[in-house]
């Protein structure tokens, strides 16, 4: 099997529940059968702080997935999560296809 990369912002009052409804949506939109290569793979993420000055969360993270960032570069591992905002989050990283 495979990998491919995902990137999904969410929303909710922590990362947890914005984590928790971005799972649910992929399950939703992609089946529970498993290898979808989306956050539906994921069962836990890690907050990984953008620097002051980001202004394109999407570029950052596409960043860290380049550079093979240790937190997030195995398909078996959590999902990136960066706070974009008060409510919102971007998941990201390797998923199992």
């Amino acid at each position: 099997m495979g990998a491919e990369v995902f990137m999904t912002y969410s929303r909710g009052a922590t990362a947890e529940e914005a984590f928790n409804e971005a799972v649910r949506r992929a399950q939703y939109d992609h089946g529970h059968s498993g290898y979808s290569g989306t956050i539906a793979e994921k069962d836990s993420f890690v907050i990984i702080k953008a620097p002051k000055d980001t202004t394109n969360f999407s570029d950052y993270a596409d960043q860290l997935i380049e550079d093979c960032d240790s937190r997030i570069d195995d398909k078996w591992g959590p999902a990136g999560c960066i706070p974009v905002g008060e409510d919102k989050f971007l998941f990201f990283g390797w998923a199992s296809s």
